[in-house]
């Protein structure tokens, strides 16, 4: 008998987790102790799909659409896709370079399963969307977190990301708007770093663009694709979904669009081999999202009330002694800084009393966190879930007002007490328990 071997393999202890869905079981602690918790936590639209959609999506199981469909996408959504890329990108995209994934994830992972070997360098935005840098040490790459500042409104320059790029550079992640901060680009500042990828990388250096929250924005401003500077279409893939723009995140329809169709056909076969094909009835709902336009008039109405809750909360995070928090503009996070809360609260020197081992797990915002959830009941992200390289001394937290308004003003209430009761964060830290 063999023996002294682990249970699994080296490789599975390397993936990384999303820590919106991690917090789920705390929270389901707590309700069960009879709180009501206000749920700030998930980026997921308090609306209902379109009427269309969901009308689509019925009918389409009642007539038994139901078995194996194309692994790569049914046609007709794949033509949608193609043609909802062409108008409002003024790009000449085929429906062979579409592929259509369950939901936006696996063609993040795959990106980096296909493009990368051992030893690649991944450049990705931090804070960002957590699945980016979770996979990078389980297929062997190397993590260049390119750290969005403040004072720049969450975004990068050109300058920035030509420091990070080497000739081990082969997969640049870009999301805008972003998931957490809603930071959104300018064209000009598009333009300046299509012309550092183009001068500095190679022509097998892909873009992988997250555009998954493309039709919400904010202020009058519309999207604008970096596949769309010059030279970047031939090296960019367009990735997008449902889950946001139609709040259908539990139909788990993603969709990404390739330079070429070689590469299509392989991201296809991944597909085959991990999920064989996407649910047709869902697909044929997809449809219907991309061409009704009585759809899009419900989006609308939806991006208004996204956009007057961001200024409600805007206003009333940074009336908050101790709470800064730049404007988002676009999707439906905002990402205060709450450094000074910190201090004042003493969860900086609690964390640094901490042993190094539970250090490692956790953080100062990550303390406030679970203190908030735990003691106010209201869930939050900490800074760490975006991205935990190199993050130590930023202190901030993800909230997302996809939540009614009475919800947001009692979330932001429980907030506000939760800043001021010191009191509280000291029980919580001698518990010593759930921090992280």
């Amino acid at each position: 008998m063999v023996t002294g071997r682990s249970l699994f393999s080296q490789r599975n202890q390397k993936i990384d987790t999303e820590n919106a869905f991690k917090v789920g079981p705390h929270i389901s602690a707590i309700e069960k102790q009879g709180h009501s918790v206000v749920k700030l936590n998930l980026g997921e639209p308090d609306f209902d799909i379109p009427k269309p959609i969901e009308d689509e999506v019925i009918r389409q199981l009642r007539n038994n659409n139901t078995h194996y469909c194309d692994p790569k996408g049914l046609p007709a959504l794949r033509m949608a896709i193609a043609k909802q890329i062409c108008e409002t990108r003024q790009l000449d995209v085929s429906p062979d370079q579409v592929v259509v994934f369950p939901g936006g994830k696996p063609s993040i992972g795959f990106a980096q399963q296909v493009y990368c070997d051992p030893g690649d360098e991944i450049i990705y935005p931090s804070p960002g969307f957590p699945i980016y840098e979770s996979f990078i040490d389980y297929v062997g790459a190397v993590a260049k977190p390119l750290h969005l500042s403040e004072d720049q409104d969450f975004s990068f320059t050109a300058e920035q990301l030509d420091s990070l790029i080497t000739d081990r550079t082969k997969l640049i992640y870009i999301n805008f708007p972003s998931n957490p901060t809603g930071g959104i680009a300018s064209e000009e500042q598009l333009k300046a770093i299509a012309e550092v990828i183009n001068r500095r990388c190679g022509p097998e250096v892909r873009v992988y663009s997250d555009e998954i929250y493309e039709y919400i924005t904010f202020d009058g401003k519309k999207h604008i694709s970096i596949a769309t500077m010059p030279g970047m279409a031939e090296r960019t893939i367009i990735a997008s979904g449902m889950s946001k723009t139609f709040a259908w995140t539990g139909g788990r329809i993603g969709y990404a669009v390739f330079p070429t169709v070689e590469e299509a056909d392989t991201f296809k076969n991944l597909n085959i081999n991990y999920f064989s094909c996407v649910p047709p009835y869902n697909q044929q709902g997809a449809v219907v999202a991309l061409e009704n336009p009585d759809v899009m008039d419900t989006v609308r109405k939806m991006v208004d009330t996204f956009e007057e809750r961001r200024d409600w909360i805007y206003s009333a995070l940074n009336a908050i002694d101790g709470i800064s928090t730049k404007k988002p503009g676009g999707a439906f996070y905002i990402f205060p800084n709450i450094s000074k809360v910190c201090e004042s609260l003493g969860v900086i020197d609690a964390f640094n009393n901490l042993p190094g081992h539970v250090q490692e797990t956790t953080s100062p915002s990550t303390l406030f966190q679970m203190f908030a959830l735990y003691h106010h009941h209201v869930a939050v992200m900490d800074r760490r879930s975006f991205g935990k390289i190199d993050v130590e001394g930023k202190h901030y937290l993800r909230l997302s007002y996809a939540a009614e308004m009475s919800q947001l003003q009692e979330g932001i209430k429980r907030i506000e007490a939760a800043t001021k009761d010191k009191a509280g964060f000291a029980e919580f830290i001698s518990k010593g328990k759930n921090f992280c």
